[in-house]
């Protein structure tokens, strides 16, 4: 069998970024199927590797988390518009898995639909276009039903949809009942990330020393509300807490984020820029809790952020500022907790009893490795996956 896979946001270990994909497409390869990916770089040329078995097709769309809404929709409808000329070469896939975000990704596999009369799976990791209208980015009317009505679209015309946490399926199963809706969790890289005593040199070189340390890894941008994380460094230097703040990677938030950590003369919170994988891991290892920050709306309680992920692999307390299902699962498995998104007083309530008490923060930091043991590892989840494509 041969599956045709698009996402506009593929990695491989070697580049960085979520593994997601790649993980899924290399499960499908151990079962011998044929893997073709096609996704983006921001070079000007067609560029073609392999990489464990996978066929990578790297199409010259450029992209940047710094980028505003509509420069990332406009990558958003080029990358379709690439692979409607491009795609004539895999026709002789047996089917397509199309992974959002964005919703475009499902447009480009139901044109291959259409024209090759390939199949295809849709996967919906965020909803679009529920996110970006919550969030204000969408708000004429017309545009809004149009786009409401290319996700029921792409819904209805796919083989099954693949869910990445239950309040999706939900919301994918309201939206066309009686869809096929497959539930795939997000996946924690149990043999990557690992629980390990700290070494000294990164301590040092973090600048970290004797601090108990929350660290942020992703996308810097407006959806993440990481300026209550600075909120937090704020209370917590008031109250001369032993706490130390790192928030690693890049986006549209990053200038605004250190001319507040400046205004506020903080020194308990750090940016570090984009880190590849192995950075995370070494910002991982000197890290006591694992921060996962969004704004308060609704539709972002569903999502499966990869950093939530990371942090239970490598064995790291949880603290979040929404709801839903993985505030839940927090609470169910006892391995971190849920603050007020509005009031870092409720944060620093909160974590005091786990800096007080190291036994209570190392309990709390074994559940979370072993709810990625025995629920989200990599084998799990890509076996789970791949029994989709036998049935």
């Amino acid at each position: 069998m041969k599956v045709l896979i698009l996402h506009q946001f593929f990695n491989t270990p070697q580049s960085g970024g979520a593994l997601r994909s790649y993980y899924l497409a290399h499960a499908l390869v151990k079962k011998d199927t044929e893997v073709v990916v096609i996704t983006t770089h921001n070079e000007v040329n067609i560029r073609e590797i392999t990489s464990e078995g996978i066929e990578i097709h790297y199409l010259p769309v450029d992209y940047n988390n710094r980028y505003g809404f509509f420069k990332r929709v406009y990558s958003f409808w080029l990358f379709v518009w690439h692979i409607v000329k491009y795609a004539g070469n895999f026709r002789d896939a047996d089917t397509v898995y199309a992974i959002s975000t964005p919703l475009t990704t499902g447009l480009a596999a139901l044109w291959i639909k259409l024209r090759y009369k390939i199949p295809y799976y849709f996967e919906v990791g965020d909803l679009w276009p529920e996110a970006p209208v919550q969030m204000g980015f969408i708000r004429n009317p017309l545009l809004k039903f149009m786009l409401y009505k290319l996700e029921k679209l792409i819904y209805r015309k796919a083989v099954a949809v693949v869910a990445l946490s239950q309040p999706i399926q939900d919301a994918i199963e309201k939206t066309v009942p009686g869809k096929t809706v497959h539930q795939v969790p997000n996946m924690a890289d149990i043999d990557f990330y690992k629980p390990e005593p700290k070494r000294n040199e990164l301590v040092q070189r973090f600048g970290v020393q004797n601090k108990f340390v929350i660290s942020y890894v992703g996308t810097l941008g407006l959806a993440n509300g990481l300026e209550y994380m600075v909120h937090c460094a704020e209370r917590a230097q008031a109250e001369n807490l032993n706490i130390h703040f790192l928030i690693c990677g890049d986006g549209k938030m990053h200038d605004d984020l250190q001319r507040m950590i400046d205004q506020k003369k903080l020194t308990n919170i750090s940016l570090t820029g984009f880190l590849n994988r192995e950075a995370v891991r070494e910002v991982l290892n000197v890290t006591d809790a694992v921060m996962v920050s969004y704004k308060s709306l609704p539709v972002l309680e569903t999502g499966s952020p990869n950093k939530y992920f990371d942090g239970l692999a490598a064995g790291k307390f949880i603290v979040i500022n929404f709801g839903g299902w993985i505030k839940d699962e927090l609470s169910q498995h006892a391995c971190g907790i849920a603050v007020d998104p509005k009031n870092p007083d409720d944060f620093i309530r909160q974590i005091k009893p786990f800096l007080a008490d190291p036994a209570h923060l190392r309990e709390h930091q074994q559940n979370a490795r072993k709810l990625a043991e025995q629920t989200y590892s990599r084998k799990k989840v890509g076996d789970r996956f791949a029994k989709i494509f036998m049935r």
